[in-house]
Parts: C-alpha cells; structure tokens; sequence
C-alpha cells in the first residue's frame, strides 16, 4: 500500500521497544501456552526429581564407602558397592537424557503454537500498525525473539528446575552430615544470592536494550536490500555503510553490556564457590584430626557442597538465557496485545437471483449478483442490492488526529460512474480510497454504500466488494496463476484467460515458456515492471466487483502499452463505480 498522504512512522526500529512493567505477566503467558503439555510437563518434573534424587544418593554413599570398605580394606564389598553406585549413575543418566528430549518436545511444541497465534494476531491488526512499524523489527519476532523462547525453553527451563531441586536436596543432606560446616556454607550461599539479583538485573536490562538494537539493525537491513537500486543510482553506498555502522555500533554496545554482565556470573560464582571449598575443607579437616567428624563425612560433604554450589553457578549462567528468552517473549506478547482492527458491522454479503420482475432473494451458491443484508432494529432482514452507490458526507480525517488531511469533504459517486482525483502529491487523494475500503476509520461524518454507512458492514465484505490496482504492486511466490487468483480463489483457468484478455496481459502471458503456470519469485522481478502491473489490473479484473480503485494503474506502463490496455479497461470498469487516481487524465 502507498503511504502518500499517510502517517509517518517512528523512524527506523519501529515503533521503539518499551520495556515491560511485569515480567510475571510474561512468565504466567508462557505457563499457560506450556499449560497445553500438562501430562508431559508431570512426566519431566517426576523425572527430575528423580534425577535429583538419585545424584545426591550417589554421592551421600560415598561416607559409607569410605569408612565401611576403603579404610577398613574390605576389596569385594568395595566392588559390590561400586557397582551399585554404577547402576545408579546410570539410571540418572537414563532420566535425564529422556526428559531433556521430552523438554525438547514440549518447547517445539510451544513455540509453534505462540508462532502460530501470532501470525494469526497479524493478519487481524490494522494496517496503520504495519505503516508505523519497520518490517525488519517485525520479523526479529519471529526470529531472534523466538529463537531466544526457544533455547530457554529447550534447554535452560529443564536445568533450572533439576538444579534447583539438586541445590535443596544437597542442602538437606550437608545440614545433616554437619550443621557448623553448613552454617558457613550458608554464609556464602546469602553472598552468592546478593550478587545475582544485582547483577541478573542489571543482565535483563541490557538483553531487552539488545533485542531493541537487534530490531533495529534489521529493519535497516531489510530496507537497504529493498532499496539496493535506489542506492546504486545515486551512489550512496558510503552514506548507508555509515548509517549502518552507527546501527551496528549501538548494537554492538548494548550486546556488550548484556554479554559482559551475563560473562562475569559463572567466574564470580566458580571463584567465590572454589574460595569456600577451601575454608570448608580446612575448617572440616580441624574437625576430622579433633575426632568431631569422621574422614567419609567430610569426603561427602565436601562433594555435596559442590552440589550446592554448582546449582547455583549453573542457574546464574542459566539465568541469561532466561533473560534473553522473556525479552524475546516480551516483544512478541508486546505484538499480541496490540488492539486489532475494530469490526463491529452487522451488514454482510450474501449471493442473491433475480427473478423476471426483478425480485432479489438470497440463496446459497455463488452467483454474480450480491446484495447486502441488513439487519433491522426489530431482527427482520433486508436485502439491498449491491450496486456500487458511494457518497462521502461532511467526512473530516488526519492519520495524526491534530493534522486533519481531509476537512468536511463531500462526493458522490453513483452506480456505474467514474470519478478521478487530480492534485498534488500529498493532498489526500489515495487517503479517500484508504477510507473506501476503511483501512482508517474517519473522525467526523459519514461514509455511505448503497446507503449503508460502511461503518455497519463487516470489513471482510465490503472489501470483497471492491478491487483495488495499487501503484506499488505486489506479487507473492508461485505461479501467475495463483496471483491472478488471489483476487477470486475460485475463479477457474477459464475466468483467469477472460479476465487476462481483458485487461491485456494474455499476450505476454502465454508468450511465457510455462505460460500461467510461470513461477514468480522475489516479488515478481523476473517480470518487467509494466508486465507486473498488468498482472494486478488482471488480478482485480477476476475479482468481478462492482466498485473498483485505481490507484496509479498504469503508472510503470509505457504509452504504447497503456494505449493497448485502453480498450481492456474500459471493459474492466464498464457497470462499475470506479475511482481513479491519476497524475495524467
């Protein structure tokens, strides 16, 4: 869609990322989508505990190995008890490989369903909020912002839990072996805690400025791709290397930060864990040589105290990918809670016959005649032939509601009737067709089809009653002829040849080696620029409407082309109301 006389968005990166107030909001969105994979959400959770459990069994043996078989010098009940510890580990080993690809599952699983509600979220939020959003920032939802949902949820949502269940488990176990010892284990324990919620905070701050600068840089990306002619021709290579370079610069700079905070939590944890590993060990070995503890129990507590403390070195590093994964889920709520396009029209289509005295009744199958229904005040319907009648009454409109672009207009255009708007660059004309099909809603006045504000019908049907040619065309990856249908998916190959033939575009069609099967990619660009429009003229033609909207039609046609597709559009707009925007007349 042009964007001549409409609103200017935000500048590059979009509408800008705010920075969410809950995080508990976004943490209780993700537990509702895994809500869906309860029973394997159990299974994972039995499964780690039992893990868990299962670590910390195998390492409390070590107290009676040491005492009971080492020191005594017991060879054949060591090897007994050795291989029960193997067949342990093993078990352990077993649980976790299978919840880690249940978890896999799970977040698949997940992520496909937020992808999916997204996109659907997409199709339904209004066009002004794709004019004020660059399509790079967009797509980073989809990509980077998913990818980070992803990886937390895959692999850090698992190590999360399991530690943590190894980090209380562990606890319980070094507090019974020797509280004293425990005691300035928890000392360090309160230390560790204090450094990670200054420093986890300061790390979720700078994800969320990454993931804004990480936007931003695409949607540059993505416009100077699209635009790579635009900047050959005027040789401004050297401007947009520097634009991109100040880009990549603030990226570079919040990355970082946010790597430099998330690089420092495991080292500051491992070093304070390695210090108290030192004291405990020196503190329980003046314990051991008193005789107040037995050298298998300090050989055990100090393996469990690095199943204390690993937890905790392991969460803080998890911890990041946490981060990064809620400011990905974050931007992608942020989208999802976007209001979507208000609809609130009771007038719809439906196919209608004519009988001989001209009596209009509603049937089922598809005809080529349509009219609306309405419904009145005391439930009773009406049918209203759709004829094309429009009329602009007094309407006032501004994309900025304190910049009015239309004040108190008022047009008609009847049944049949071609209206054109002439002006300057700017002065609202593709702003009028905007409102037509209300892709903005008007301020003040009213909108009439048929005599119906267009207010009460629904936005899908009175769309499907018009045609639009845009200036800016658009073609979509597949065949011609899945283009020209996208204007009447059941139009069949004999109603894409009429409607080819009418408007002109038959001839360099079937001179094409596969013809209307010929594969379009990259927008069209295997296809001249002129041959591209031809296809929209032909694709609005199929759709057989009643009221159409040219929108700089024949803009990238060449004059002998244009005289050619003459005689095709005055076919196209016969028994129409159309609505012409054109610098020539």
């Amino acid at each position: 869609m042009s964007n001549r006389g409409g609103p200017v968005g935000p500048g590059r990166g979009g509408h800008g990322f705010q920075k969410p107030n809950d995080s508990k909001k976004t943490i209780s969105k993700l537990f509702k989508y895994l809500g869906a994979n309860k029973l394997n959400l159990v299974l994972v959770a039995i499964m780690i505990i039992l893990s868990s459990l299962i670590t910390i069994i195998g390492t409390s043996l070590m107290r009676p190995i040491i005492n009971d078989y080492i020191l005594p010098g017991d060879l054949a009940g060591l090897v007994i008890m050795l291989i029960i510890l193997l067949g342990i580990y093993l078990v352990g080993a077993a649980l976790m490989y299978t919840y880690s690809r249940i978890m896999v599952k799970i977040a698949q699983t997940t992520v496909t369903k937020i992808k999916t509600d997204l996109f659907h979220k997409m199709q339904l939020l209004p066009i002004k909020y794709f004019d004020t959003n660059t399509h790079g920032d967009l797509m980073s939802r989809y990509t980077n912002d998913i990818d980070n949902v992803t990886q937390m949820l895959s692999n850090s949502l698992g190590n999360l839990i399991g530690q943590s269940f190894t980090f209380v488990g562990a606890l319980v176990m070094i507090t019974y072996l020797s509280i004293p010892l425990t005691l300035i284990k928890v000392a360090s324990l309160v230390l560790m805690f204090i450094l990670i919620k200054v420093i986890g905070k300061k790390s979720q701050d700078n994800y969320r400025d990454q993931q804004k600068n990480l936007g931003a840089v695409n949607g540059y990306i993505e416009e100077m791709i699209e635009g790579q002619k635009v900047v050959k021709i005027f040789t401004h290579e050297r401007k947009v290397i520097d634009e991109f370079s100040v880009l990549n610069e603030n990226l570079r700079q919040a990355a970082t930060k946010a790597e430099t905070f998330a690089g420092m939590m495991m080292p500051l944890m491992g070093n304070i864990s390695h210090v108290m590993y030192a004291v405990l060990a020196s503190v329980g070995g003046i314990l051991t040589i008193n005789g107040l503890f037995d050298v298998g129990g300090l050989v055990t507590f100090l393996q469990l105290n690095r199943m204390v403390s690993n937890p905790i070195t392991m969460i803080s590093q998890q911890l990041n990918v946490i981060y990064a994964g809620l400011a990905g889920a974050e931007r992608i709520f942020d989208m999802m809670e976007q209001e979507v396009e208000i609809d609130d029209g009771d007038v719809t289509l439906t196919p209608i016959r004519k009988d001989e005295n001209g009596l209009i009744t509603a049937c089922e199958e598809r005809t080529c005649d349509w009219a609306w229904r309405v419904i009145n005040d005391d439930k009773t319907e009406t049918l209203i032939e759709l004829k094309g009648d429009v009329r602009f009454n007094d309407v006032v409109f501004g994309y900025d509601e304190d910049v009015q672009v239309l004040k108190k207009i008022n047009l008609f255009a009847k049944p049949g009737q071609k209206i054109a708007f002439v002006g300057k660059t700017g002065a609202g004309k593709t702003t009028i067709t905007n409102l037509i099909n209300r892709f903005y809603d008007i301020q003040e006045g009213s909108i009439t089809y048929d005599g119906i504000d267009i207010r009460r019908i629904k936005k899908d049907d009175l769309r499907r009653s018009l045609a639009m040619v845009l200036q800016d065309t658009h073609l979509f990856t597949g065949t011609i002829a899945d283009n020209i249908r996208y204007g009447n998916l059941n139009a069949t190959d004999e109603d894409l040849i009429n409607a080819s033939k009418l408007a002109n575009s038959y001839s360099f069609i079937s001179r094409l080696p596969e013809g209307f099967n010929t594969i379009l990619t990259g927008d069209g660009n295997n296809l001249s620029q002129g041959q591209r429009q031809l296809l929209s003229i032909t694709r609005a033609a199929v759709a057989n409407p009643p009221v159409l909207i040219l929108d700089e039609a024949t803009s990238s046609i060449d004059t002998r082309t244009e005289k050619l597709i003459e005689k095709g559009m005055d076919g196209l707009m016969a028994n129409r109301t159309v609505f012409v925007i054109a610098h020539r007349l």
